[in-house]
């Protein structure tokens, strides 16, 4: 921590928060097998954004995230009518969404950086993530914003695990399913308007998943891959956060991401639950006892046959 500014401080501080409550969230989508709604909400939130500046034609980062939250909430509601009202799967329907709304955005984030001064808005940073442009105010709102969704999540801990895996008994017990649908929502949609002007609306779903997923492969309890997923989320924040500070205009969420990566490629080959290095362990012990099994057969099939 020593020689890093104020600055990159807050920015340490705030790429933790917002990585620990990704994690959390990331684990409810995870479960409920949303790997692409996170996607697909990610890069509808761009038109909003374009709209909050263009709507008071200078940057405000609280009148951004209220647009943001906005265009992502219309993208849910549209994938939910497509499915509902059609056919097509909802994975194909989060495919439409997600490249309609992010066509919309590029297309609108065009138009402004037209505009007299909207080539300095700073708009671009929202597509690749730069946390080191941001104001302190900017970095205390998001902050704010991700200790409002660790608690949320950490005091209805017991709501969710129902929810997420015995759904009729919860139901049974008075816990409204579209309830808490409508709870889940509004935290995902929460973390990606929180996230995306330091990670990017491309790679804010990575940081989302990736920690879920890597978190399975040491556990199969739930509470304990809530931990790991919101330990694994918060270390990759803090990583990707202090290495960005080493290069004059580095972009934070893609260093974020492959901190989260190297997360998961250590998961994946030494986890104790489905790593590869495990499965192998595993196949190996199994061949050994069947040869075992097949030497101890073929010495009593030749005792049998002496007379």
């Amino acid at each position: 921590m020593i020689g890093l500014s104020h600055n990159a401080l807050w920015v340490l501080a705030s790429m933790l928060m917002l990585g620990t409550a990704s994690g959390l969230v990331g684990c409810f989508a995870y479960w409920k097998r949303h790997s692409l709604m996170s996607d697909a909400l990610a890069h509808a939130a761009l038109p909003g954004v374009v709209a909050g500046y263009a709507i008071l034609g200078f940057k405000s980062l609280p009148v951004m995230l209220l647009g943001a939250a906005a265009s992502a909430l219309l993208g849910a509601l549209a994938v939910s009518w497509i499915r509902s009202g059609s056919r097509v799967k909802e994975d194909t329907a989060m495919g439409i969404i997600l490249s309609v709304f992010f066509g919309l955005g590029i297309m609108l984030l065009a138009i402004v950086n037209r505009l007299p001064g909207g080539g300095q808005s700073g708009l671009d940073s929202f597509i690749f993530g730069q946390a080191a442009a941001m104001v302190r105010q900017d970095m205390r709102t998001m902050a704010a914003a991700a200790a409002i969704v660790l608690l949320v999540v950490l005091v209805s801990y017991k709501e969710w695990k129902l929810h997420l895996f015995d759904p009729a008994f919860a139901s049974g017990l008075g816990l409204s399913g579209r309830l808490m649908d409508a709870a889940y929502l509004t935290l995902l949609v929460a973390v990606i308007v929180i996230g995306i002007q330091a990670v990017g609306v491309i790679l804010m779903a990575a940081l989302l998943i990736i920690p879920a997923v890597s978190a399975r492969y040491w556990t199969n309890a739930f509470g304990t891959m809530l931990a790991l997923s919101a330990g694994f989320g918060g270390g990759a924040g803090a990583v990707g956060a202090c290495v960005s500070t080493l290069g004059d205009g580095w972009p934070t969420g893609p260093f974020i991401v492959l901190a989260a990566a190297g997360t998961f490629l250590v998961s994946l080959l030494f986890g104790p639950r489905k790593g590869l290095l495990v499965r192998a362990m595993q196949r190996r012990e199994q061949m050994r006892k069947l040869q075992t099994r097949a030497i101890r057969s073929d010495k009593l099939t030749e005792g049998e046959a002496l007379p």
